[in-house]
């Protein structure tokens, strides 16, 4: 069976917010497979839409929260297939450091199952993907050199 190849590209976001003194950063649930996988907010890039755009779009849909952007992160990519499309994707992801403003993780879409907030710790090691887990180091190197 032949595969055809096609590229997306989708943006999201590593929304932050001060606590107490203390920070921490909304992740989303998705279950595969029957099991909870938890990553970061992202979705497609629309027709039109700047990448900074689709990522607060999507940070907002996703977790019902509003951010506003400090810093990009950079992108990570990834290949995938789809057997009942015989399509396998290649896969760009970019990433915005986001600075919570207002709202409700209980507001997210149905396209997630969960959306919390979690201290920086242990949101690293609740990642499921390397890759995000590398994205979101990025972030905490950010935090720990600049003013918040």
């Amino acid at each position: 069976m032949r595969y055809r190849t096609a590229r997306q590209v989708s943006s999201g976001g590593v929304i932050i917010r001060q606590q107490q003194g203390r920070f921490q950063v909304c992740l989303i649930a998705r279950r595969r497979e029957g099991a909870l996988v938890w990553g970061l907010p992202k979705g497609h890039v629309e027709p039109g839409e700047t990448l900074l755009a689709t990522a607060l779009r999507e940070v907002r849909e996703e977790t019902g929260l509003v951010g506003e952007l400090v810093v990009p992160l950079g992108s990570i990519t990834y290949r995938f297939a789809v057997p009942e499309e015989r399509v396998r994707y290649f896969k760009r992801v970019h990433f915005f450091l986001l600075r919570y403003r207002e709202g409700d993780p209980a507001q997210h879409d149905d396209e997630v199952e969960q959306a919390r907030w979690l201290p920086l710790d242990k949101a690293l090691a609740r990642l499921s993907y390397e890759n995000e887990r590398r994205v979101f180091r990025k972030a905490l190197r950010y935090l720990d050199k600049n003013k918040w």
